[in-house]
């Protein structure tokens, strides 16, 4: 009776719980509302099999408990409870694989007025890039990615001058206009996911996929990545920060272009503090390392430049520019006190080193 009374309790604690539940969706923010009617329905389904189940397994129990004088007598088959097995999971089933695979269809199958724009995962950030006045993306290549260049784009490629590289890791995208993601990975598998759009897709190495949405409340909405793609994956986000169009135009004019950027190569001492800084994004260092003074895996790179460093093995030393130097080329050297030994080795050339150290003494 014991193993009854404790089914039925699993059964109602589970569904009160499901219903005073703390952990909810968060407000949605897209077109997608579709996502959550399909959410409900698996819900209400897997809801209803899971008490149905319980409180069936619970008058089993009961039902067919030992008695004194009561002998078990087996029973092989039963055609009329087989077909409507059958049929209940047949139709279950449908109802939980139609609704998905219905707003999947719609999901990948953009409207022709969408603006498009280019996500690039890599361990562990991500890279915007938006199309520029002639409204096409320039090409890409394998062959062409660097620390300077992280979406491959083709030098060569006229269509790709104008393409909009996004600084920093905020994309800025305007209310009520449908944008088409289209996702790429550096590296590793990646996931895109912003809770609040109902939307998510795998980026796949040596692959394009994509979706789209309509943005329908203006605000700033956190990017997950949604695949376990190495030690730094839970540091691997950005935001989405949906403006009214009179704000996304004047944000966009202030983002630099592929061809004005310089691109491949790094130039003199005014330009290398900008290269620097897209060394640091195209080498994951801003993955660890924020310039704006907040703890992260590493220590932030604001005023570290010329200040007093104090190491795990007791020790301090001023942070110039031989410090900088060896900090990012042999990182186990001197570890800073609060911090994991967890930075690799940098692979960088002696001009992207020097960039780099120019971009930190810049932090100030």
């Amino acid at each position: 009776m014991a193993v009854a009374v404790s089914l039925v309790l699993i059964a109602v604690g589970a569904l009160v719980f499901h219903i005073v539940s703390p952990w909810w969706l968060t407000p949605i923010a897209s077109n997608w509302h579709a996502m959550d009617d399909a959410l409900m329905l698996t819900f209400a389904i897997t809801g209803i099999a899971f008490v149905v189940l319980h409180l069936f397994v619970a008058y089993v129990v009961v039902r067919y408990r030992h008695r004194e004088g009561h002998r078990a007598a087996a029973a092989h088959g039963n055609r009329k409870l087989e077909w409507w097995l059958i049929g209940l999971t047949s139709v279950a089933i449908a109802g939980l694989l139609a609704p998905g695979l219905t707003v999947y269809a719609r999901l990948i199958d953009p409207p022709a007025n969408a603006m498009v724009f280019e996500v690039m995962g890599q361990q562990w950030q991500w890279h915007y890039r938006l199309p520029g006045r002639d409204g096409k993306l320039g090409t890409t290549a394998v062959r062409f990615i660097q620390a300077t260049n992280p979406f491959g784009m083709n030098p060569q490629d006229p269509n790709g001058q104008d393409d909009v590289l996004v600084d920093g890791q905020e994309l800025h995208l305007p209310v009520g206009r449908p944008a088409l993601a289209q996702l790429r990975a550096q590296d590793v598998l990646h996931d895109f996911y912003v809770p609040q759009f109902r939307t998510r897709m795998n980026m796949v190495p040596g692959m394009v996929t994509h979706f789209w949405f309509t943005p329908e409340r203006v605000g700033r909405y956190e990017v997950l990545c949604a695949q376990l793609c190495g030690v730094g994956h839970s540091n691997m986000r950005s935001h989405v920060v949906v403006d009214e169009p009179a704000v996304y135009a004047a944000w966009l004019a202030r983002q630099p272009t592929f061809g004005g950027r310089g691109v491949g190569g790094i130039g003199g001492p005014a330009e290398a503090g900008k290269q620097g800084r897209l060394v640091a994004q195209g080498k994951g260092c801003v993955a660890c390392h924020s310039v704006d003074g907040s703890n992260g895996v590493g220590p932030s790179w604001k005023g570290v430049f010329g200040a007093e460093r104090a190491f795990a093995d007791g020790t301090r030393a001023a942070a110039d520019e031989a410090y900088l130097r060896q900090s990012i080329q042999v990182p186990q050297a001197h570890i800073v006190k609060g911090y994991p030994p967890v930075m690799p080795p940098g692979q960088v050339s002696e001009a992207e080193l020097t960039a780099l150290v120019d971009y930190i003494k810049s932090l100030r």
